[in-house]
C-alpha cells in the first residue's frame, strides 16, 4: 500500500512539473508576443496567430506529460 502511495505521489509531482513548465512557456510566449505587437502594431494579426499556435503546441506537450505521469502512477 505504501508503495502505491509513493508512486502516486511521484506521478502527481510529474504532472505538476508539466503544468508548471507549460505555464511558464505560455507566459513567455504571451509576453514576447505583446512586446512584438508593441514594436510593430501592423503585424499584430500575424503575431497573434503564431502565438496561439505556439501556445496550443505547448499545451499539447503539457497534456502529454500529465498523461504519461499519471499512467506511471
Amino acid at each position: 500500500m505504501n508503495e502505491f502511495i509513493f508512486h502516486g505521489g511521484l506521478a502527481a509531482i510529474g504532472g505538476g512539473l508539466a503544468v508548471l513548465g507549460a505555464g511558464l512557456g505560455i507566459g513567455k510566449i504571451g509576453g514576447s508576443a505583446m512586446e512584438a505587437i508593441a514594436r510593430q502594431p501592423e503585424a499584430a494579426d500575424k503575431i497573434q496567430t503564431a502565438m496561439i499556435i505556439a501556445a496550443a503546441l505547448v499545451e499539447g506537450a503539457a497534456l502529454f506529460g500529465i498523461v504519461v505521469a499519471m499512467l506511471q502512477g
